[in-house]
């Protein structure tokens, strides 16, 4: 059915706080006490409520309609900004989750935020929505009535906000490819998004002062359900409000995976998202905490449910593990070009590696290899290539291809000879050149996507494992994410038994730092190494691919006095810090020979721990030996034969 969009109604509400308000440590502490004691209060009734600081109990106040749009599930590829599945979510080791929490800390420079009302007309500031939601699940009898097996219900916790007037918390519920006429009488609208889908919100909104976007670090969001019932809760600073649901899908049967965001609006009658903009510079840090019986952390997963989206994305660093939990905190902001993972883990230019727990290692080997395997249906492979002649014993990224279920996505540095001049060669899909412009993306399969942003093009599945390829000039910068923090995986970024000092063989031998130089190119990289029968890489060329490793460990202390002091200059220029990221920058911008090389250092996490092959000196002394006592064996087994001649 269309739907009409408008601007709700206002209404008198208490005058929120000033948000510069200078507290004392111990009267933050109590009024952070305070609202987290709310958050958690239930209401002696179904009903709206409100209670500000300090008092503890709630008062009832009027309920309103909440905003008559919909906030439209996820569907088609995925974006390089947060929203429409391209998230991170918390994901209950076990149980179901009852409540959600979501709040954000270190709010930097957030300084303004717009965007249009339901996907349509002009930005309008501070107009967003934030929202808890579930993931999708099967069992939901609100889908009793319909003929696809595979209908999901969904529920999603919504705070409202538009700078035109005050804002609304609410539920709003989902029966996800319901297929068929919407349930009658009980008030479904009809949406043509995954099949056809219903949605409904709840019949009792609160209402809440409106929200500048400066008021951000106060917020604290909260969604419910229960076998009782389901409510939301929205606090400002000092002040608090709630209202009950109608618990229509039954969510607390099935609910296991959280997503907190801010995002766009509401949809569109056709299925967009609405997107909510920052300006430049804004960067925050996103923290989901859930309640579902343990006390264990939350596993990470890379997905979100919900189509509207923010113009951020994630990282560029990765926040600290504080309290409170059990949660998933992650950073998100304008400047963090990354795709959603939970597990970061890169390929840098001349091929420093970074595994996904931290171990920041040298591998100078040059061929084709298994980069990181997840599961059988993820698996992503890298072309190094040798800095021969000038550089022999370095390698650079040329090629990176991952394989997504049955579908392969490969991205070359150059195309391989073609008669066709238009083609880029730069992308392939499926072993066919793909041009896909700038700002585009394409369904990749029933599972992947693949987005290019400039010279980046980022790739992943429905689960949220993702490759991001930056093809520059003479090489190519890979990282990889993983959509599951327990993911298991094998291949060069992988460590064994979960400890940042070991790396292992793909037939299983374990290595550990120090590592032993012969042993890092010859068991270790020798059985990572793509056979023929495994290639995602020939679309890329595969003729003469080097095969090969480099005679020596080769350091940014291994440079010349001029190039050394030169590039590391250059590398400090950028802010890259002193330590093992601004030797391993110093030795990329000499290798590949281009200044921008050093920007891939700018702001990464520091390493874990740092592996440095180790080579030997006792072979050759070895070989020395056991060559004379051969030689020694050979002379003495000669004497005795001419003894023995004698007569």
């Amino acid at each position: 059915m269309a739907f009409m969009a408008a601007s709700p109604r206002a209404v008198a509400q208490p005058t929120a706080p000033p948000t510069n308000q200078q507290l004392s440590p111990e009267e933050k502490q109590k009024q952070k006490d305070w609202r987290d004691s709310m958050l958690r209060k239930p209401v002696p009734k179904n009903g709206c409520f409100n209670a500000a600081y300090p008092e503890t109990e709630w008062q009832e106040v009027p309920c309103v309609a909440a905003p008559n749009i919909p906030s439209i599930p996820r569907h088609g590829p995925r974006p390089a900004v947060v929203g429409n599945g391209n998230d991170v979510a918390a994901q209950a080791p076990s149980g179901h989750i009852t409540q959600a929490i979501g709040h954000f800390e270190n709010v930097t420079n957030v300084t303004s935020e717009s965007g249009p009302i339901a996907n349509a007309g002009p930005s309008i500031a501070n107009t967003y929505t934030l929202q808890i939601n579930s993931d999708f699940f099967t069992g939901s009898t609100a889908c009793a009535g319909s003929p696809n097996a595979n209908c999901k219900g969904w529920e999603q916790w919504i705070f409202w906000n538009t700078g035109t007037s005050a804002g609304s918390a609410s539920m709003q519920y989902w029966l996800v490819s319901y297929n068929a006429n919407c349930p009658t009488g009980q008030g479904w609208n009809q949406v043509p998004v995954l099949g056809t889908s219903c949605w409904k919100n709840s019949t009792k909104a609160v209402s809440v002062p409106n929200q500048p976007i400066t008021n951000m670090a106060n917020w604290r969001f909260t969604g419910t359900a229960t076998s009782t019932g389901d409510s939301i809760t929205m606090s400002t600073g000092t002040n608090v409000y709630t209202a009950t649901g109608d618990n229509a899908v039954a969510a607390s049967t099935a609910w296991t995976i959280a997503e907190f965001n801010i995002f766009g609006y509401g949809g569109d009658n056709s299925g967009g998202g609405g997107t909510a903009s920052f300006n430049a510079g804004a960067s925050v840090d996103t923290r989901t905490e859930i309640i579902y019986g343990g006390n264990t952390a939350p596993n990470c997963v890379a997905q979100g449910f919900t189509a509207e989206k923010n113009n951020l994305s994630f990282g560029p660093t990765a926040p600290a593990a504080t309290a409170p939990g059990p949660a998933v905190i992650f950073q998100q902001s304008t400047a963090g070009g990354a795709m959603s993972n939970c597990a970061a883990a890169s390929t840098i230019g001349d091929t420093h590696l970074r595994t996904f727990d931290g171990l920041f290692y040298d591998f100078q080997a040059s061929g084709d290899f298994v980069v990181a395997q997840v599961d059988p249906d993820f698996v992503v492979q890298a072309r190094q290539a040798s800095g021969a002649p000038q550089w022999p014993d370095a390698s650079v990224n040329k090629a990176v291809a991952a394989r997504i279920g049955e579908n392969q996505v490969a991205v070359c540095l150059a195309p391989p000879p073609t008669p066709d001049a238009k083609v880029s060669g730069a992308l392939f899909v499926d072993g066919k050149p793909t041009v896909l412009d700038d700002g585009g993306s394409l369904a990749v399969g029933e599972n992947g996507s693949v987005l290019r942003q400039g010279n980046a093009y980022f790739i992943s599945d429905a689960n949220g494992n993702s490759v991001r390829a930056e093809v520059n000039a003479t090489w190519i910068n890979v990282s990889v994410g993983l959509g599951h923090s327990s993911a298991k995986v094998r291949g060069l970024l992988a460590n064994a038994d979960g400890d940042v000092n070991k790396i292992v063989t793909r037939d299983g031998t374990v290595l550990t730092n120090p590592f032993s130089f012969e042993d890092l190119y010859h068991p270790y990289a020798d059985s990572w190494r793509v056979a023929s029968n495994e290639s995602l890489l020939a679309v890329c060329g595969d003729r003469n691919v080097e095969r090969g490793s480099p005679r020596r460990p080769f350091y940014a202390n291994d440079l010349d006095p001029r190039t050394y002091e030169r590039t590391r200059a250059l590398c400090v220029a950028a802010g890259v810090k002193a330590g093992p990221l601004l030797d391993a920058c110093t030795l990329d911008v000499a290798v590949i020979g281009d200044d921008k090389a050093a920007q891939v250092f700018v702001n990464a996490p520091e390493p874990v721990a740092v592996g440095k092959p180790v080579v030997s000196k006792t072979p050759g002394l070895i070989k020395w030996l056991l060559l004379l006592i051969l030689i020694v064996i050979i002379l003495l087994f000669l004497l005795f034969l001419k003894k023995r001649k004698t007569p």
